[in-house]
């Protein structure tokens, strides 16, 4: 057993060396998703805000001119500083209330899968429902392109599907923001790091 632990114990040694990887990859992969979405709401703020506001067809928020750009924004510039590994647990608090609003205004009542897919139901999936109907969905539009469409070439680079759109996506990368906003952006590769070295070295003088 102590054997054991030993190897244990170096194997977690060895891991602490690299652990600026795990968030580094984090950044890498949540950045440009944040930057792109930003940049599409900036691009057509006036068809966000009529979706923000619209209590219809929309979301039916508060201020939707004003909702619709600080999303926009906090998106956008959040993208960038978590690329750089800038403000990084101060600038993943935003980023999370946005995802957070989006899973609850925009998401909440499609049920957890943002994909259809019976094989792979999550056990807290609250609209199994909506999964048949984006199937039996997803299966007509099927056989209509198959009757009227080419097919093949239509489903070359991928299959075709409904979504079901529920709030996988903005759960997901809203616990990958919680885990930098608790982990911070990690070594090496942020300015966060090289800002609390340089202060730290300066207090130490």
């Amino acid at each position: 057993m102590n054997t054991l632990g030993r190897w244990y114990g170096c194997f977690v040694h060895w891991v602490q060396k690299i652990d600026w990887m795990g968030p580094l990859a984090l950044r890498i992969y949540l950045a440009p998703i944040f930057i792109l979405a930003g940049l599409n709401k900036m691009g057509d703020i006036d068809s966000v805000a009529a979706w923000f506001g619209n209590p219809d067809w929309g979301l039916g928020l508060p201020a939707p001119l004003f909702m619709a750009w600080a999303a926009a924004l906090t998106e956008f510039f959040g993208g960038i500083a978590i690329l750089l590994g800038f403000a990084t647990r101060l600038v993943a608090i935003p980023l999370m209330f946005v995802m957070a609003v989006a899973a609850v205004t925009a998401h909440w009542e499609n049920g957890w899968s943002a994909l259809p897919d019976k094989t792979l139901i999550a056990p807290w999936e609250w609209r199994e429902d909506l999964i048949d109907e984006a199937i039996t969905r997803k299966e007509k539009a099927i056989e209509l392109l198959k009757e009227h469409g080419n097919y093949e070439w239509l489903s070359e680079t991928g299959g075709f599907t409904v979504l079901k759109n529920g709030i996988e996506f903005s759960a997901t990368y809203f616990i990958m923001l919680l885990v930098l906003l608790c982990s911070g952006a990690g070594r090496f590769f942020s300015i966060d790091y090289w800002l609390c070295r340089h202060c730290s070295g300066r207090e130490s003088t």
